[in-house]
């Protein structure tokens, strides 16, 4: 009797279910355009390619980039002339500074006329509202290196958007051709992240609550892998089915059904 309960242990511990998987790429993203435009180039021949740092496909930017340089320039010009504009306000400052300790020496003098007061007063308000409007030429001119900066940024995105790179992504499908117009959110490309693979099973419910201390076996073997995502809510299609996902290393060939098992040990 011990013997039979102990086998009996033994199976209920060892038994697994067996669940298929596809193996898929660790990510697959969906390329919309950020920008409008016309496509340049878009070529076909790069799908399933590993893509670099050089674009795969390029919208036309040449407008934003000669607004750029001119904006650079502009920057450049104001830049310079706020500079000046600040040197002029720190000598204004000075000379108004000495203006004022005049007046206020001359003001109480009896022997001054009132003419020559006058004349000192008046020069005084004129250099306090040079000083103002030089002040207020500085305010506008930060303003307007702000805004400059601000349109710098946006046509630095726009080229960008313009111009798009997916550096060690595989190109997996090419969605536009050379001369198509494309507005915003226009599907443009797939691209695979392949450097891991996923695999995804639905578990029944008895397996859910300990799955991801059970030693995985793929095709029969055991393996080093564990379960990485587990959902404890039940899947909308696949009903009283639980999604649990298994990263794995790239294999040299995606989308292969593979056995796979999860064991108590």
């Amino acid at each position: 009797m011990k013997i039979f309960t102990l086998l009996a242990l033994f199976l209920t511990l060892t038994h697994a279910k067996i669940y298929y998987a596809k193996v898929e790429p660790y990510e697959i993203r969906d390329i919309s355009a950020n920008v409008s435009g016309l496509v340049l180039s878009a070529d076909d021949a790069l799908v399933g390619t590993l893509l670099t740092s050089k674009p795969y496909i390029k919208i036309d930017s040449e407008v934003d980039e000669k607004e750029l340089r001119l904006i650079r320039e502009k920057l450049m010009y104001i830049k310079n002339s706020l500079e000046m504009s600040e040197a002029v306000l720190v000598n204004l400052e000075d000379s108004l500074v000495k203006k004022r300790e005049n007046y206020r020496k001359i003001e109480p003098l009896k022997f001054k006329s009132s003419v020559e007061k006058d004349r000192e007063f008046y020069d005084l308000i004129t250099s306090e509202n040079l000083y103002l409007n030089t002040r207020k030429e500085v305010q506008n001119l930060k303003v307007q290196i702000s805004d400059l900066r601000l349109r710098e940024v946006q046509l630095e995105r726009s080229i960008k958007d313009k111009n798009l790179v997916a550096d060690g992504f595989v190109l997996y499908m090419m969605l536009v051709k050379p001369g198509q117009v494309v507005g915003v959110a226009a599907p443009l490309a797939k691209i695979a992240d392949t450097s891991k693979a996923l695999l995804s099973i639905y578990l029944d419910e008895e397996d859910v609550l300990d799955a991801k201390k059970r030693a995985v076996y793929i095709d029969g073997e055991k393996t080093s892998y564990s379960v990485s995502r587990l959902l404890s809510i039940a899947d909308s299609k696949n009903i009283s089915k639980y999604l649990a996902q298994i990263v794995i290393d790239s294999p040299k060939l995606f989308s292969k059904l593979v056995k796979v098992e999860l064991k108590n040990e």
